[in-house]
């Protein structure tokens, strides 16, 4: 009677092992085998990182093994098991692979096939077809859009984490609890004292020092010495924790009437101002979108306050981009004045420290939260309805989605109750006009190596043109995420369809960008640009300023996060600016989706790519002394999980 050599491992994270009786079935070409348990006298199987094997023999030929059926059963109490992998042994000699990386809960069953990545028209056999169909129809029963708030890309239907597919939960709950990270946090930082002394101001800005950590030679200690410096407030634009909002000024808007009698004392070429935008010397980042918002109002005792600036930055003859107009609201008036450099030395400081604020607003609900976690989690929701596991797509892209969904469903439940990242309409693509914009140069060396990665495996799945365009499958995925995630609206510029293999790899670009090097830019950043409070504030306290000549250094420290306030936010932003235990980064696949040998030989071409970037970026930072790291390829983290 023939015999196979059934190979099961079991996972390493915590709670992994089962002790339920667990039973296996092959299915193949020419029958089914009967129910086998699996189990050893005198062993404890299944243990949490064990790999076991059994002997399992069938009455009859079963042909070519087409899938194998897993069952869980309870032996004593509720007793969750994660299945990474089974390998089998034929009685001819050959091994077949069955990734899975999956939770099998209570009384479950799994059905899985063999580890190859196939299209849907590659099935022919019917049996196949079938538990491709069945497999996308319960995916969809338990992956349900849901809208979380309107004018927000749609998001999971759950209302807190456990509430979530057991799949996508975190592996261990505790370890990425935003609640529990916060309070490590509070307490590394030795800032409990002052914890609850809200509405209790600061003295100066030297005061704000009893709670910041001063750590010598890092980014942070710079910022906290040269904050008030003009170069320092410009920099930030280019390589702070939001360098995607400056943009090159091709004509000054009617809303800003700056004239060149206002900020020729900045202009060092001897040109009037309309000359200086035309060599393209001039750069604008306009906060617009806080224009009529509402400032929070969670606390009932403390007023607080926003503003929409308008900010014109000059890139002078040391090609140092520096701060040369800003205007605090956006209807030009006498109430609404143009403050300059020129300006009494507080005016100036107090409208930089007005559009350091807008900033982090823009940053925490734009830049951060919706372009990197809400989006990931669109990807990842279509991800997962309309892709099946042995698609080449899912295979590519969940190790990009990993605990995305889960960190995003805890951020509802304890924190908030463009298509082309490098667009070259915002001006900015030149590195011989900007050559400090490291965020551009970096993020450029890890799209390209992404690009040519993801080119390399659609090549090796799909011909042609007409076979992406055929495939129902990642046309459906890509309608998921247009239609129902991004709610049809053109304006994202995600299309609806994709045609071609070379748009399907800029497209899965942005994806995988999006997921990890994006969001590392904009999260692992922080603390380093946010931690010191007057060059990052959360709130103001007080009104934009009306007029000039009127502004103390009293006004400011009024103005800023009083002193609680002050100590959340450095906990936040610290808890935010750390990596999770046993992080993944960009590059790193230990689960095995894959086995075929030409991905895998794709995948070490590019960790040889990253790990020639991050040399790049190591070189040129031993000459900086601000270095730019965040995009490193070994400081990125493959999925949005924090």
């Amino acid at each position: 009677m023939p015999s196979y050599t059934v190979t099961v491992a079991t996972g390493s994270q915590w709670f992994a092992g089962t002790d339920d009786y667990i039973y296996f079935t092959l299915v193949g070409t020419a029958g089914c085998s009967e129910k086998h348990l699996l189990d050893k006298p005198f062993y404890n199987d299944f243990e949490r990182g064990a790999v076991d094997s059994y002997n399992v023999t069938v009455d009859e030929e079963l042909g070519e093994i087409q899938l194998v059926k897993i069952e869980k059963r309870k032996y004593w109490l509720r007793d969750d098991w994660y299945l990474k992998y089974i390998t089998l042994k034929t009685p001819y000699g050959d091994y077949i692979e069955f990734p899975c990386y999956r939770w099998i809960t209570g009384d479950g069953e799994i059905v899985l096939r063999d580890g190859r990545a196939k299209l849907a028209r590659d099935d022919q056999i019917h049996i196949l077809k079938q538990h491709r169909r069945k497999e996308l129809e319960t995916r969809q029963k338990q992956y349900r859009w849901i809208e979380w708030n309107p004018g927000f890309p749609l998001s999971i239907d759950a209302k807190c984490h456990k509430d979530l597919p057991r799949d996508i939960q975190f592996d261990c709950e505790k370890g990425v609890d935003f609640v529990l990270n916060y309070s490590k946090a509070i307490e590394n930082l030795f800032i409990n004292c002052f914890m609850h002394m809200f509405q209790s101001s600061w003295s100066d800005f030297a005061d704000f020092e009893k709670i910041f950590v001063k750590i010598s030679n890092t980014v942070s200690e710079q910022v906290m010495n040269q904050w008030q410096e003009d170069s320092m407030f410009g920099y930030q634009f280019l390589n702070g924790c939001n360098p995607v909002l400056i943009q090159r000024c091709r004509k000054l808007p009617e809303k800003l009437p700056v004239t060149t009698e206002m900020v020729e004392c900045s202009l060092e070429r001897q040109l009037t101002l309309q000359e200086e935008i035309e060599q393209g010397n001039i750069f604008i980042v306009d906060f617009e979108l806080l224009d009529g918002i509402s400032a929070n109002k969670t606390d009932p005792c403390t007023h607080q306050f926003l503003a929409a600036p308008i900010c014109l930055l000059y890139k002078n003859l040391a090609n140092k981009i520096v701060p040369i107009a800003i205007q605090l609201n956006q209807v030009p008036g006498d109430k609404n004045p143009i403050f300059l450099p020129s300006d009494a030395k507080y005016d100036w400081l107090l409208a930089k420290i007005w559009v350091r604020s807008s900033d982090f607003h823009v940053h925490q609900t734009i830049t951060h939260l919706l372009r990197t976690h809400l989006l990931s989690e669109v990807f990842g929701i279509a991800m997962y309805r309309q892709l099946p596991a042995v698609h080449p797509i899912f295979k590519l892209l969940v190790a990009h989605v990993r605990f995305t969904i889960a960190i995003n469903t805890k951020a509802r439940e304890q924190l908030i109750c463009e298509y082309g990242l490098f667009d070259k309409a915002r001006g900015m693509d030149s590195t011989e006009d900007i050559p400090y914009y490291f965020y551009r140069d970096d993020g450029l060396l890890v799209w390209e190596a992404i690009k040519k990665f993801t080119a390399e495996v659609i090549g090796i799945y799909y011909e042609s043109d007409q076979v992406v365009e055929e495939d129902q499958e990642l046309q459906n995925f890509v309608k998921d995420v247009h239609v129902y995630g991004l709610r049809g609206r053109k304006s994202s510029g995600f299309p609806s369809s994709i045609k071609t293999r070379e748009m399907l790899s800029e497209y899965l670009t942005v994806v995988i960008f999006t997921a990890s090097a994006q969001h590392a830019a904009v999260n692992f950043s922080q603390y380093d640009w946010c931690s010191w409070i007057p060059n990052a504030p959360s709130t103001m306290r007080a009104p934009p300023p009306t007029a000039k000549g009127v502004v103390t250094i009293e006004q400011i420290v009024e103005t800023l996060p009083d002193r609680g306030r002050s100590c959340w936010h450095l906990g936040a932003v610290w808890a935010l600016s750390q990596f999770q235990e046993n992080e993944l980064f960009l590059g790193m696949y230990p689960e095995e989706h894959f086995i075929e040998k030409p991905v895998k030989e794709a995948m070490a071409r590019f960790r040889k790519n990253l790990d020639t970037i991050v040399s790049v970026i190591a070189e040129r930072n031993k000459k900086k002394k601000l270095p730019y790291y965040y995009l490193s390829p070994d400081r990125i983290p493959n999925s949005v999980a924090i």
